[in-house]
C-alpha cells in the first residue's frame, strides 16, 4: 500500500498540491510564531545570557533583571568572600529618560546598564569587544542597540540626553534590543551620576564568577539563607535567573495564554484546510477505492491508504514549510526583529504539522464511506 499511495500521489500530483500547501503553511506560521515568542519573550533574559557570571545576587524575590531594586553595598563582600568564587562586579540598573537631539519629540524609555569596563568585566561580555569597553570609560560615553538608532534620534558619535544628563554614543551593537524599553550601556560612574540621590551608591545586582560553573550550584545552595548582617538579597545561577525574568514576561503577564491561543487555532485550521483537502481527493477517487474494494482490499487497507498519503502529503508540507520558515527568519534576523530558534522548538513545530496531517488523514477517512462498489454499476 506504501508504493501505491506514492505513486498515486505522483501520477494525481495536481490533487495532492493544495493539502501540501495547507501543512507547510501551517507549518510556517508554527515556526514564525514560536520564533517571534522566543526572541521577544528571551529579550527579558538579554543581560543575564549576555555576561559571563555564573552567579547573580539581587533584592529576594525580583521576578525579572528589569525589576530588579538596590541591594546593600556589602553583597559584593559576602559573595567575595565564598572560596569558589573568582570575582565579582555590581551592576546599576536606571530607569531613565532619552531625548534625543531632534528637537519636538518627546522622551524615550530606556533601561541604562552601569557596568565595569575592564576588558575582564563579566557583564555583557559576550556583546562588547575590548574597544567597546575602552570607549565607555569616558565620562557621558553610552552604547545602544544598532536598530534603535532610530527609535533614540540618535548616531554613532551623536549626543544626546538621559535624566538631563548629556551623554554621547560612542558605539551601536547588534543583539543587544530590549523588552518594554531600549537599552543603553554606560560605565558604572556614569550611571551613578545619571541616577544621582541615595540610590548612586548602591549596586542593583552583584555578579559573581566561579572558579568553574560546576560550582555555581554549590555557592548558590550555601547563600539561599542569606547571610546575617548583610541585608536582604537572594542569589541565583545564571540560568536560573534567565529562566526566571523569561518565563514571568511569558506567564505571569498574560502573554502565555494568549500565545496558546494562537497555536491552538494554527493548529484547528491546518487540520481543518488539510481535512479538507484530503476528504476532496479521497471524494474524486472514489470509484477507484470502489474498484480496490471488489477486489478484495478491505476498508481498514484503504484506510491505511489514506493515512499514508496524509503522511507523505505531512512530510512534503513540512519540507516545504521548513524552507519557507528558515527564509522567512533569516529575513527578520537581518531586519532586527528579535526571533530565536531552538532545536527543541524546532522539532516540537514539527511534531505539532505531523500531528495535523495525521489528524487530517483520520477525518479525510470518513470519505471511504462513499467508496461502495455499487458505483461501478452507475
Amino acid at each position: 500500500m506504501i508504493a501505491l499511495a506514492r505513486k498515486t500521489l505522483i501520477h494525481e500530483w495536481r490533487r495532492f498540491v493544495p493539502a501540501v500547501f495547507a501543512v507547510g503553511f501551517s507549518c510556517v506560521l508554527l515556526a514564525v510564531q514560536a520564533a517571534l515568542v522566543l526572541g521577544i519573550f528571551g529579550s527579558a533574559a538579554l543581560y543575564v545570557r549576555a555576561s559571563g557570571a555564573d552567579l547573580w545576587a539581587g533584592y529576594p524575590g525580583t521576578q525579572s533583571v528589569n525589576f530588579g531594586r538596590a541591594i546593600g553595598r556589602d553583597v559584593d563582600l559576602r559573595l567575595a568572600m565564598d572560596p569558589a568564587v573568582a570575582a565579582t562586579e555590581p551592576y546599576v540598573w536606571v530607569d531613565a529618560d532619552w531625548r534625543g537631539t531632534q528637537g519636538g519629540r518627546g522622551g524615550v524609555s530606556v533601561y541604562l546598564s552601569g557596568i565595569r569596563t575592564a576588558p575582564d568585566g563579566m557583564l555583557f561580555s559576550r556583546l562588547l569587544a575590548p574597544w567597546q569597553r575602552e570607549a565607555l570609560r569616558t565620562p557621558g560615553a553610552v552604547i545602544v542597540d544598532r536598530a534603535d538608532l532610530s527609535t533614540l534620534s540618535a548616531t554613532v558619535g551623536g549626543n544626546a540626553w538621559i535624566n538631563g544628563h548629556a551623554v554621547r554614543v560612542v558605539a551601536a551593537v547588534d543583539g543587544l534590543r530590549g523588552l518594554g524599553g531600549a537599552n543603553v550601556l554606560s560605565s558604572l560612574d556614569t550611571a551613578r551620576e545619571i541616577a544621582g540621590g541615595n540610590s548612586a551608591a548602591s549596586p542593583t545586582y552583584v555578579v559573581a564568577r566561579t572558579h568553574s560553573p560546576e560550582q555555581a550550584a554549590q555557592v548558590q545552595a550555601r547563600l539561599a539563607a542569606g547571610a546575617p548582617g548583610f541585608g536582604p538579597f537572594e542569589v541565583w545561577t545564571a540560568p536560573q535567573f534567565a529562566r526566571r525574568s523569561q518565563l514571568y514576561w511569558l506567564l505571569d503577564t498574560g502573554a502565555g495564554v494568549a500565545v496558546l491561543f494562537m497555536v491552538g487555532i494554527v493548529c484547528l485550521v491546518g487540520t481543518v484546510v488539510t481535512s479538507q483537502s484530503l476528504m476532496a481527493v479521497v471524494a474524486g477517487s472514489a470509484r477507484e477505492y470502489a474498484v480496490l474494494n471488489a477486489l478484495g482490499v478491505s476498508r481498514r487497507a484503504l484506510g491505511r491508504l489514506v493515512i499514508e498519503q496524509a503522511c507523505w502529503i505531512g512530510g512534503l508540507g513540512l519540507l516545504l514549510g521548513g524552507l519557507a520558515s528558515a527564509g522567512l527568519l533569516w529575513i527578520a534576523m537581518v531586519q532586527g526583529v528579535p526571533v530565536a530558534m531552538t532545536p527543541a522548538t524546532a522539532l516540537a513545530c514539527a511534531g505539532l504539522v505531523a500531528l495535523v496531517a495525521l489528524l487530517s488523514g483520520l477525518l479525510a477517512m470518513r470519505g471511504l464511506m462513499a467508496a461502495d462498489p455499487a458505483l461501478l454499476l452507475r
